[in-house]
């Protein structure tokens, strides 16, 4: 089960696609984080939904806010990806220990081997503010991640 409006994020250390660690903690008392998860670099809905945060990308960072985009793909493959794609905001890796941080979110799918699609909103305190969760080929709205920004 999907973490829930209310519960406090679950802390994660993960690399990004330049090899730097990042932390979840590190944006506590800073900065609102968007924490997406997405099953695969490449594919179609997932290179979409990255790309239209592309390009809206002063909405999901700047000074009050950071966007975080996590999958089960190795660092490697997340460079290439970011670098095809003009994606200039950190791509992480939940490679190894495989997806253990989406389980920790509760959006892995054990059978694909891939976290799902899930969204949180996670304010400045560690605390999730909004959620949403799809299916592999549901892409989500990105005019409902705004909405919930503009709450906080």
């Amino acid at each position: 089960m999907a973490i829930q409006v209310g519960d406090k994020a679950p802390d994660f250390e993960l690399k990004d696609n330049h090899g730097r660690t990042v932390k979840l903690s590190d944006f506590r008392g800073e900065k609102n984080v968007v924490l997406l998860f997405y099953p695969f670099a490449f594919t179609g809905v997932c290179t979409g939904e990255l790309c239209a945060l592309r390009d809206n990308l002063p909405k999901f960072v700047n000074d009050d806010t950071q966007l975080l985009a996590v999958s089960n793909d190795s660092i490697h493959t997340l460079r290439v990806f970011a670098e095809q794609e003009g994606l200039e905001y950190p791509l992480l890796s939940d490679f190894w220990p495989h997806g253990n941080t989406s389980r920790d979110y509760g959006v892995f799918d054990e059978d694909k081997g891939c976290a799902v699609r899930g969204t949180f909103i996670i304010d400045k305190e560690g605390v999730v503010r909004w959620t949403v969760v799809n299916g592999l080929p549901d892409a989500r709205d990105l005019n409902e991640y705004v909405k919930a920004l503009d709450t906080l």
